[in-house]
C-alpha cells in the first residue's frame, strides 16, 4: 500500500466519521457543510500528496488535527488554550492550505508538473501566525464633503481640526477558534487605554462555538464598563442567531445596543449623533431608508452610522451619513496588504473590503476586523486594532 493511498483512505474515513458525528448531533445541514468545507481541502491534499515529496509526511500529522477540529464543531463550546494551540491552529493551517492548493491540485489532475506545491501550505502557516497578531494603527479621516463619483476607495485627506473625534472601533471579534475571552478582553483594555471619545462595536461578537455559552461575551467585554455612556453597539448577522445572549451581555456591561435607533452623545469634539442600523439580508434598501427617515440627520451634529455590512452603504440616502462605520468583510481576509498593496479577493469584485471609501459626499470606513470566521485563517490581511481621528472641517458643520 502506497503512502498516498493510505493518506487518502485515512482522510476519507476520518471525514466520514466527522460527518456522522455532526449528523447525529445537529442534523444534515451541519453535516453537509462540514463535508463540503473539509472535503474540498482533503481532495487537494490527496491529489498533491506525491508532488509534495518528503513534505507529504507532515500531512499525516496535520490532517487528523484538521478533522479533530472539524469534529469539535459538532459540540458548541469554547475550547481551552491547549486545544487551540495543539488542534485548532495546526488544523486550521492545514484546512486553509488545502483550500489554497486547489488550483495546484487542478493543474496536477490535468497532467501538469506543478511548481512549488508546498507554497499554499506555507502561506497558510504564515497566515495562521498573522491571524493572531493585531496591526496597531492610527488613522486620520477627513470628512471634507467633496463629491466622489461612484463608490471607490479615497485618500484619508490632509485637512486637520484642532480637536478631532477619537473613535476606537471593535468589529467581528467572533469569539471562538481564534478569539478567546482573554484575547478580546485584552483588546478592550487596550482600546480604553487609547482614551477615545467613543468605542463603537459593529457586530458579529459570537460564533457557533460560543453561541449559548453563558457569560463569555460579558466577560470579554467587561473592561468597556469603565466608559459609561461612551460605548455603543449594533448587531451583525451572526448575532441574530442568539439575539437574547447578545442583548443580555450588552446590558450587563452597560453598552448601549442600538437596534434601528439613534442617540446623541456630547463629546469633547462636539455633539455626535450615532445611528445604529440592524443587519438585514432581505429588503435591505427599504429597511435602511425607513430607519434613516425615522431618525433624520440633526443639523450642526456629526452623524455616525453603524452598519455591519458595508454593502449597504450604497443604500443610505444622500445626506444621511457623514461617516459610516462597517466591518463584516474581515478586510477581505485574503490579499496583499502585508506586502503594502491594497488588493484583496473581495476587492476584485468591487466590494468595499477595508479602509476609507467615498460615494457622493458620504464616507465609509471598513474596519478589517478584530477577529475572523469562516475561511480558517487570514492570508496577507492582518486583524486591525486602530484609533480613528475623525476631522470635519468647519465648512462642513452647517445645517443640512
Amino acid at each position: 500500500m502506497s503512502a498516498s493511498f493510505l493518506f487518502a483512505v485515512l482522510s476519507w474515513t476520518g471525514l466520514a466519521a466527522v460527518m456522522v458525528r455532526a449528523f447525529l448531533a445537529h442534523g444534515p445541514r451541519i453535516a453537509m457543510a462540514l463535508g463540503f468545507v473539509f472535503g474540498v481541502g482533503l481532495s487537494s491534499a490527496v491529489v498533491l500528496f506525491d508532488a509534495l515529496g518528503p513534505l507529504a509526511w507532515a500531512l499525516f500529522a496535520l490532517m487528523p488535527m484538521s478533522l479533530l477540529y472539524g469534529a469539535s464543531v459538532a459540540r458548541a463550546r469554547m475550547r481551552s488554550r491547549w486545544f487551540r494551540l495543539l488542534v485548532t491552529l495546526p488544523g486550521s493551517a492545514f484546512a486553509a492550505g488545502s483550500w489554497l492548493a486547489a488550483p495546484w491540485a487542478l493543474l496536477t489532475l490535468l497532467g501538469f508538473d506543478v511548481w512549488a506545491p508546498w507554497l499554499p501550505f506555507a502561506l497558510a502557516a504564515i497566515g495562521t501566525w498573522r491571524s493572531l497578531r493585531f496591526s496597531v494603527e492610527e488613522h486620520d479621516l477627513v470628512l471634507d464633503g467633496r463629491p466622489v463619483d461612484g463608490l471607490r476607495p479615497i485618500r484619508h485627506g490632509a485637512a486637520r481640526t484642532s480637536r478631532p473625534l477619537r473613535v476606537v472601533q471593535i468589529t467581528d471579534p467572533h469569539l471562538g477558534p481564534f478569539m478567546s475571552v482573554a484575547r478580546l478582553r485584552a483588546a478592550c483594555e487596550r482600546a480604553i487605554a487609547r482614551d477615545p471619545d467613543l468605542i463603537l462595536l459593529t457586530g458579529d461578537y459570537l460564533t457557533y462555538e460560543s453561541n449559548g455559552m453563558d457569560e463569555v461575551l460579558e466577560s470579554a467585554l467587561a473592561p468597556l464598563a469603565q466608559l459609561p455612556g461612551r460605548v455603543f453597539a449594533i448587531r451583525g448577522n451572526h448575532d441574530l442567531e442568539v439575539p437574547e445572549q447578545v442583548a443580555a451581555a450588552m446590558q450587563t456591561v452597560g453598552i448601549r445596543l442600538l437596534i434601528d435607533e439613534a442617540e446623541v452623545v456630547e463629546t469633547a469634539a462636539g455633539p455626535v449623533q450615532i445611528l445604529g442600523i440592524d443587519h438585514r439580508w432581505r429588503d435591505r434598501r427599504e429597511h435602511i431608508q425607513q430607519v434613516c427617515a425615522a431618525w433624520p440627520h440633526l443639523p450642526d451634529t456629526l452623524r455616525l452610522v453603524l452598519l455591519h455590512d458595508p454593502a449597504g452603504f450604497e443604500d443610505i440616502p444622500p445626506g444621511e451619513a457623514d461617516l459610516v462605520l462597517s466591518g463584516h468583510t474581515h478586510g477581505g481576509q485574503v490579499g496583499l496588504l502585508d506586502l503594502g498593496l491594497s488588493w484583496t479577493v473581495l476587492r476584485s469584485f468591487g466590494i468595499p473590503d477595508h479602509g476609507f471609501w467615498g460615494r457622493g459626499r458620504e464616507r465609509l470606513y471598513v474596519h478589517r476586523g478584530t477577529g475572523h470566521y469562516g475561511f480558517p485563517v487570514r492570508v496577507g490581511v492582518p486583524p486591525e486594532e486602530s484609533l480613528l481621528r475623525i476631522h470635519r472641517p468647519a465648512a462642513q458643520g452647517g445645517a443640512r
